[in-house]
């Protein structure tokens, strides 16, 4: 057996503990170049090359992984036997996983094969894989949309937008979540794609209709890009297109999403809309974060649901736009993470608030709920950015994010500390992206008052009653 390899000092914590406790880690390999098929000849792809470092192991997540799905299936239980692709057999986990859009491998090493890895000329970056976990909301309750637009929607004064032409049309927005209800009316052609992820990262085939494996995601796709049904508005740009990929919870949560990501990008997403996260600060993400910015995706990415002085990583990187969430009111939320930071470049997460709190949207079975958290705000931002895509196709990234940010004004009692740049408005985004001249002349110039009066209107203060939410102004016309 070779020895071991003593680890340095500033490893991965990651990958430090996994080490420790198995004597194996998995690791994220970050390429210099583009990567192709480890069974390309190893003079023009250096992966066939790099993958003798990487080991198999009963004592690896995917090890784990696996042998659990063997037991379930040999059980017959049908919803593991789809996902494994194959009836009552699982296949075995690969050895390394290659994901060419991003330029990343993914697999399990030893401390020498970690070390040889990162004496690699070809080679950029190794990390540890964090474990990520869905941002829960704090409420969820069964609801019955009374008004015609979303309160949310109205506070960011996104129907002027509308009233311009602009819907998110021709924008692609990327969505991995625990997936997406296709049968909902509100998202019947919102897909440019769909695909699942199953326990050990690998893509369901064939190609299961959009569905929704809880209904977080059906709630936030809907948030995102839901057409109106029966005269209620709740997707901020409805005539975006979603590309949705089930990725969590559960299974090897990495692998799911990496596979997400590089899947995502194959279908020319602009914009990302993710509300997973592990707490705390772990710069592990961070290239790959990098790397959706470098290909010309806006990372919108909530911040997390354990209040001030905490926040989710990647969510609190500063290469993502980090959202938290305000009320009706736009006072931020309670529960609405955030943190200031050690660093000079974006120092404070989030970057900005958005509604967040008692936001009514689709999910699965035809039915509507309303929910509270990060989870809900993300959406909205990731909705705004695609109204500016649209707007201006030719834009960067960063001239969209400039956009967004510029647009944000902070209501009388908002710090700095708790919400960022403040709320943002898309009235004044757009003003900023396209230059006062162009975008919607003649309007007055929007303000946090009038956006706060738009947004009590239309929540009419919302009251739950048992597991069904009427508002004040419903039982006044009763």
């Amino acid at each position: 057996m070779p020895p071991r390899t003593t680890l340095v000092p500033a490893e991965s914590p990651q990958i430090v503990q996994q080490f420790t406790a198995t004597g194996v880690a998995q690791v994220i390999v970050v390429m210099k170049r583009p990567v192709a098929s480890p069974t390309a000849a190893a003079r023009r792809n250096p992966v066939a090359r790099l993958a003798k470092h990487f080991v198999t192991s009963e004592r690896s997540t995917d090890a784990a992984i696996h042998n659990a799905l063997m037991t379930r299936a040999a059980r017959g239980e049908a919803a593991v036997v789809r996902v494994a692709r194959a009836r009552r057999r699982v296949p075995a986990p690969p050895r390394v996983r290659i994901y060419p859009n991003l330029g990343v491998m993914l697999g399990t090493v030893r401390p020498e094969g970690l070390h040889a890895l990162r004496r690699d000329g070809d080679v950029a970056a190794v990390t540890g894989a964090p474990h990520f976990t869905l941002i829960k909301p704090r409420v969820a309750v069964d609801a019955t949309p009374r008004t015609k637009i979303g309160w949310g929607i109205e506070a960011l004064e996104v129907p002027e937008l509308w009233k311009a032409g602009l819907t998110g049309k021709g924008v692609v927005v990327a969505h991995l979540d625990t997936g997406a209800d296709g049968r909902h009316p509100a998202l019947r052609g919102a897909f440019a794609a769909f695909a699942e992820f199953d326990a050990l990262g690998a893509e369901v085939t064939p190609t299961p209709r959009p569905h929704d494996t809880g209904e977080h995601g059906t709630h936030t796709a809907a948030t995102v890009a839901g057409r109106a049904v029966g005269g209620f508005s709740m997707g901020v740009a409805p005539g975006a297109k979603l590309a949705s990929a089930i990725v969590i919870e559960g299974g090897n949560v990495v692998a799911r999403v990496l596979a997400g990501l590089d899947w995502a990008l194959g279908h020319q997403a602009k914009v990302l809309s993710m509300s997973l996260g592990l707490p705390g600060w772990w710069d592990d993400f961070v290239p790959i974060i990098r790397i959706l910015r470098a290909r010309g995706v806006l990372p919108v990415i909530a911040v997390g649901n354990e209040g001030p002085g905490t926040s989710r990583s990647p969510g609190n990187y500063s290469h993502a736009l980090s959202v938290g969430a305000v009320t009706n009111s736009l006072a931020v939320a309670d529960f609405s993470s955030s943190q200031h930071f050690d660093r000079t470049a974006d120092p404070i997460v989030p970057d900005l608030v958005a509604p967040g709190v008692d936001i009514i949207s689709a999910v699965p079975g035809n039915r509507y709920k309303l929910m509270s958290g990060t989870s809900m705000a993300t959406p909205h931002v990731a909705g705004f950015a695609a109204l500016l895509f649209e707007a201006k196709p030719g834009a960067t990234i960063d001239e969209i994010e400039r956009a967004i940010l510029k647009s944000c004004a902070r209501p009388a009692g908002m710090t700095p500390e708790r919400g960022g740049h403040g709320v943002p408005n898309a009235p004044r985004a757009l003003a900023v992206l396209m230059g006062p001249t162009v975008a919607l002349r003649g309007r007055k110039a929007p303000s946090t008052a009038r956006a706060r009066r738009r947004a009590a209107r239309a929540s009419a203060r919302p009251r739950r009653v048992g597991r069904r939410v009427t508002t004040s102004r419903a039982r006044r016309a009763r």
